[in-house]
């Protein structure tokens, strides 16, 4: 049980630092810094974002799930 609330502990703590989450290639990065419209960039860095953490989130839920049906 120690080790469920070491992960929980890092999630919330990934969550709370979106700075640390700032995906985006580096080629993305300078053709939108290259356009001068800032708030294009924020939108295709969100959308990077939203791409990359839909994996996580659905793997996260299988495990849980299954570990939900193994402890019972």
């Amino acid at each position: 049980m120690k080790h469920a609330t070491a992960y929980v502990v890092l999630l919330v703590a990934a969550l709370l630092a979106p700075e640390a989450a700032n995906a985006q290639c580096a080629m993305c990065r300078a053709v939108l810094e290259s356009s001068g419209d800032t708030s294009v960039a924020e939108g295709i860095n969100n959308g990077i974002v939203y791409l990359m953490a839909i994996p996580y989130v659905l793997v996260g839920a299988l495990i849980f799930l299954v570990y939900r049906k193994v402890r019972s």
